[in-house]
C-alpha cells in the first residue's frame, strides 16, 4: 500500500473519530480514523461536488 499524507479538520486534532483525507493530483482518498484500512478514492472533481454539496447543506437531516 502506498504511504500517503493523510489531514484531519483541525477541530478534531484529539478526537478518535475523524475523517481523513489524502490528496494526489489526481485523486482524494477519504476515510475514518475509526477504520483506517477502508478507504474511499474520489476524483477531484467528484470531491469538488461532495465539499459544495456539504456546504449547501444537502445533507443536512
Amino acid at each position: 500500500m502506498e504511504n500517503r499524507s493523510w489531514i484531519r479538520p483541525s477541530a478534531c486534532s484529539n478526537a478518535g473519530n475523524c475523517p481523513e483525507v489524502a490528496i494526489t493530483p489526481d485523486t482524494v482518498f477519504v476515510r475514518s480514523s475509526l477504520l483506517p484500512a477502508a478507504i474511499a478514492q474520489l476524483t477531484t472533481d467528484e470531491w469538488r461536488d461532495l465539499v459544495s454539496a456539504i456546504r449547501d447543506g444537502e445533507f443536512d437531516v
